[in-house]
């Protein structure tokens, strides 16, 4: 039987879930996982009364916490900068570190895995994506023989249950709202609808699959808030839904790394998944697709996920040789890329308005797969839907751009269509 005695660093929703769920199953830990979890010390800046540690050591001051006997540190502040200082403090102290942690992973993650390896510790992070869906030992050990050509998913819960919901017919705002009621949104959702969340979490999946840095350079972001449930009715009319994709993908020995709503094919797996869940999928080489979805969030996913890096820790063999690759690979300039667009543009209902528009295709030498002109709307406006063929992303604000410029024209939405 195996024993590691560790320090919490954080005493919020997920330390107290860690700290009851490490209690609550001690005994099927043991069992399964051929270890003792012992919670030597908590790192808690104030009482949480939700939880109640009992006679577990409590330090007011978070880097005290590694001057304790303990074997591994658990870090659980959040944040970015401070967590940065005492990860790095604990690891030059010798003691192995496990976070939940994304945004401090994306922004240092190449200096913290240096150091590490350096002072002969492990770190690890199973929970930092995707909550405890296995995703991350999946990428850096399952699937080492592996060559993975693409990572696609919907990283975000919050933003796939509020379009899960919208492609039910629900307005954005009261979706949002909702989310927010039932604890998946925060009060202020931006980080989630907005699409840096999912950006964190494709930018660390980007780094084991592909070897990109960590930061990586900078990449397309695209939130969600600017999806209008009519984009749903339309959409699924021609066989499609949407969803809010995290991609990264080879290209030519290059790194496709981009976030943004896409139109999928609605018989598609990802299409498929609803609510609050994450969805992954990896090609390979020798396996073929893999899918992977779970719970992204929550006190027990998440705990589940630190613990499996607690089991992982005791008793995997520590080998702390560098893994580092040679040669970081370039991500795409996103603007050279090309893609099929869905747009929705609402215009007065006059005549000539569809060759007026489709004129704006000509000039940039832009195919059109299908138009079609909607039911009308109040004030004499029609809907017009476009599919256009694939073009390249740098024409597109352009695009844009004129049809807007038309008289007849005062509404324009576009979103991509994701090829596979």
């Amino acid at each position: 039987m195996e024993r590691l005695k560790i320090g919490i660093c954080g005493w919020g929703n997920v330390a107290t879930g860690l700290f009851n769920t490490v209690n609550k199953n001690k005994e099927l830990i043991k069992l399964n996982g051929n270890l003792e979890i012992e919670i030597v010390v908590i790192g808690a800046r104030r009482d949480n009364p939700k939880c109640d540690p009992g006679k577990t050591k409590i330090e007011r001051d978070i880097f005290d916490v590694i001057e304790n006997d303990i074997d591994v540190v658990v870090e659980l502040i959040g944040g970015v900068e401070v967590a940065r200082e005492l990860i790095l403090k604990a690891i030059k102290n010798k003691k192995h570190v496990i976070t939940a942690n994304k945004a401090v992973i994306f922004h240092h993650g190449d200096e913290i895995k240096k150091e590490a390896n350096l002072n002969g510790v492990k770190f690890l992070y199973e929970s930092s994506v995707c909550a405890g869906t296995p995703i991350i030992k999946l990428l850096s050990e399952e699937l080492s023989a592996n060559n993975i050509t693409k990572i696609a998913g919907m990283l975000n819960g919050t933003s796939n249950f509020i379009l899960s919901n919208m492609e039910e017919g629900e307005d954005f705002e009261p979706t949002l709202q909702l989310a927010q009621k039932k604890g998946y949104a925060e009060p202020d959702p931006t980080f989630d609808i907005e699409g840096m969340d999912a950006a964190h979490k494709i930018g660390i999946l980007s780094s084991l699959a592909f070897g990109t840095a960590l930061p990586p350079e900078d990449f397309y972001i695209e939130g969600i808030s600017k999806i209008d449930k009519i984009d749903f009715k339309y959409s699924i009319e021609m066989g499609y839904t949407i969803k809010h994709l995290a991609v990264s993908k080879m290209n030519s020995n290059n790194i496709e790394l981009r976030v943004h709503p896409v139109l999928i094919k609605l018989n598609s797996y990802l299409a498929n998944l609803k609510g609050v869940r994450n969805g992954i999928e990896v090609e390979t080489d020798l396996l073929g697709t893999l899918h992977i979805a779970g719970s992204g969030a929550g006190q027990e996913a998440t705990a589940s996920g630190l613990i499996s890096d607690l089991v992982h820790l005791a008793n995997s063999n520590l080998n702390f040789s560098s893994n580092e690759i040679e040669t970081i690979p370039e991500i795409i300039d996103f603007s050279s890329l090309s893609f099929q667009y869905y747009f929705y543009i609402e215009a007065e209902d006059i005549p000539g308005v569809m060759a007026s528009i489709t004129s704006m295709f000509a000039q940039k030498k832009i195919g059109i797969e299908s138009i079609v002109q909607k039911e009308n709307l109040k004030d004499n406006r029609v809907p017009i839907v476009i599919i256009s063929d694939p073009f390249m992303e740098k024409n597109h604000d352009e695009l844009v751009k004129n049809i807007l410029n038309l008289n007849s024209v005062n509404k324009v939405r576009s979103i991509r269509i994701e090829s596979y």
